[in-house]
């Protein structure tokens, strides 16, 4: 589960009450005008027990691979092995404008968070300079969250984890403005993935960000009230919202059979989702492991 933009001061509790409910992962986003990553995952292993922490996802751009290291690193330490760490290429302009840090092409984003990986690995072998090291070896697992077919290609290289979040710039638009792929488009993408892959196809996890989830005895009534919420390119009909992979809507029994549905369409195992949306997503765990059949099933949300 995204912790997204609450309010930092009920963080704490939020970590404690997500691993009552049974969330196994509470992840947090790097964002301008949002809370230090590493620092709220720091906090949040301190008050949990079990589940994991990880960034979803941390700007590439705004990090030196060395610093990156040692935040992980001493994170994945005082959790006890528990960091997963996503890595993106970053797509707001505006946060780089903020920040006086160069935007640069995309092309040559995705050819530095290519760099930047291959560093990390390097400080993270047990000569490669890094103290401490993690304790998870030979790194913490790594997320990459893509979309494009070039951030695609990259997470099917190196990731353990590939984050489909769905949403993509609508060329000419206002930055931050997004289209939602559509569940033939997603498909196409976890194709692409595979073939990228090859042989280690099969060890990569898929992990879909959801951008709402709403409960509901009126499935196709509140699905037209997401898309004039959202009223973006792929998500603005009811009819698109209800076949969206990105967004989850019906009762609690209905999107546990949706999320069941998912995994055998896409791949996705590891389901996240923006704090707004905890509670609600929380009512739909237990009905997904007992459909499952499976203890762990679609847990780490």
């Amino acid at each position: 589960m995204n912790f997204g933009r609450l309010n930092v001061d009920d963080w704490a509790d939020f970590c404690r009450s997500s691993e009552e409910l049974g969330f196994d992962t509470v992840l947090a986003p790097d964002h301008l005008g949002a809370a230090s990553p590493f620092a709220m995952l720091a906090t949040a292993a301190a008050v949990t027990t079990r589940v994991r922490v990880g960034t979803l996802v941390v700007n590439n751009e705004f990090w030196n691979p060395s610093m990156l290291a040692r935040e992980a690193a001493t994170v994945d330490r005082l959790s006890g092995g528990r960091l997963e760490l996503g890595l993106g290429c970053g797509h707001m302009k505006s946060e780089f404008d903020a920040a006086g840090i160069a935007w640069r092409p995309h092309a040559e984003r995705v050819e530095r968070l290519e760099q930047s990986i291959a560093r990390l690995n390097r400080l993270f072998a047990p000569d490669g300079g890094q103290e401490p090291l993690p304790r998870q070896s030979p790194r913490p697992p790594l997320l990459i969250g893509a979309h494009g077919r070039r951030t695609l290609a990259l997470a099917a290289r190196h990731a353990d984890i590939v984050g489909y979040g769905g949403l993509t710039q609508v060329r000419g638009a206002k930055m931050g403005t997004f289209e939602v792929a559509d569940a033939e488009e997603t498909r196409r993408r976890v194709e692409f993935v595979a073939e990228q892959a090859g042989a280690r196809a099969d060890a990569i996890e898929s992990n879909v960000l959801i951008q709402a989830v709403r409960i509901t005895d009126d499935a196709e009534r509140t699905a037209a009230v997401i898309a004039r919420e959202f009223a973006a390119p792929g998500l603005d009909t009811a009819a698109a919202v209800l076949d969206s992979p990105f967004v989850l809507v019906g009762t609690a029994e209905e999107i546990a059979r949706e999320i069941i549905a998912n995994r055998e369409r896409f791949g996705f195992s590891y389901i996240a989702t923006h704090g707004p949306y905890r509670d609600a997503l929380a009512e739909v765990i237990p009905l997904v492991r007992d459909l499952a059949g499976e203890p762990g099933a679609a847990a780490r949300s």
